[in-house]
């Protein structure tokens, strides 16, 4: 799924130094961040990028924001008048949303709770990286393919997930691949923009669900 490019961060990120996303995202620090004009613009951004690549059109169609945060995807997915479900791991984030606009599910994404085949997409921004991002770790492992055949059982089929994630390397992206295609019939490929900046530099892995 990876070309020969190639990149280690040394800078060590929150999600190194924290068992989980739930130990780093405390009450204070969703607050911090629920509140930051800086991090929506950039997950805006992130969201129309991700709505490029996708290239699914408006009207009735059901999209999931999987891990969405304090909303700042699932807001922007609204005011574009997209049909959504917002779903995310940590409570203290979802008490930022206007239940009467979008009422999000407190769930882990790699064990979706939903039916079959319902959803026309998938979207998860910065997300992944607190999944995975150790090779040898079993439980990472083991996550990440639940998280994969969950994506893959909810999806409509010729429906799309895409992922917009920090990788810590070229070497979890190849993992990351080999796992997919392993344990789900996912096609996919790996979108860098701007790969020789490490400031600009987003990762995007798009996964399709074809005919059965």
């Amino acid at each position: 799924m990876n070309d020969k490019f190639f990149f280690h961060v040394k800078k060590q990120r929150p999600e190194e130094t924290f068992g989980s996303v739930i130990d780093y995202f405390d009450e204070s620090r969703c607050s911090e961040y629920s509140q930051s004009k800086s991090m929506m613009r950039i997950q805006r951004r992130i969201t129309l990028r991700a709505l490029e690549l996708l290239e699914i059109p408006k009207g009735n169609l059901l999209i999931l924001d999987a891990g969405c945060g304090p909303g700042f995807t699932s807001f922007y997915l609204n005011d574009l008048k997209y049909t959504l479900i917002a779903l995310d791991l940590i409570p203290y984030f979802l008490k930022y949303y206007d239940m009467r606009i979008i009422n999000p599910i407190s769930a882990d994404m790699c064990f979706l709770p939903f039916k079959p085949s319902i959803f026309d997409a998938i979207l998860s921004i910065s997300a992944l990286q607190w999944v995975y991002r150790e090779i040898n770790n079993q439980k990472m492992n083991f996550n990440l393919i639940n998280l994969i055949k969950s994506f893959y059982n909810v999806l409509k089929p010729n429906s799309k997930a895409i992922f917009q994630f920090y990788p810590k390397n070229t070497a979890i992206m190849d993992s990351i691949g080999k796992i997919i295609t392993n344990n789900s019939r996912f096609k996919g490929n790996y979108i860098i923009d701007n790969p020789e900046n490490p400031k600009k530099r987003k990762v995007f892995l798009m996964l399709q669900k074809e005919s059965e």
